[in-house]
């Protein structure tokens, strides 16, 4: 189990969980952030900070959101496990389904 960020980080990209994550385990794609399911440590230090309430435990996305989970998953697969977020910067893309969605004005 891990941490998603769901809908309410499209196009927002807050990065206040990224500053409280000890792990280094929050990255950012193009439109949102991501957190990498194998190197967080469920530590929760994330979810509290976010102003736009985007961050869940995987168990409780809302069901409006539950496409976020996938997506959060997806980001990783050609990305791999790359141990940190900070040293690898951001990165240019983001998962399909988050692509698809229609400009948020926040």
């Amino acid at each position: 189990m891990t941490y998603i960020i769901a809908e309410p980080c499209v196009d927002v990209l807050d990065k206040a969980c990224i500053e409280e994550c000890p792990v280094d385990c929050i990255y950012e794609g193009n439109r949102m952030l991501y957190i990498h399911p194998d190197e967080c440590v469920d530590c929760g230090a994330c979810e509290p900070v976010c102003p736009v309430e985007a961050i869940f435990y995987e168990d409780d996305v809302p069901e409006q959101w539950r496409d976020y989970t996938g997506a959060n998953y997806e980001f990783f697969e050609d990305l791999g496990s790359p141990g940190g977020a900070s040293k690898l910067g951001k990165v240019d893309k983001d998962a399909t389904f988050v692509a698809a969605q229609p400009p948020r004005e926040h």
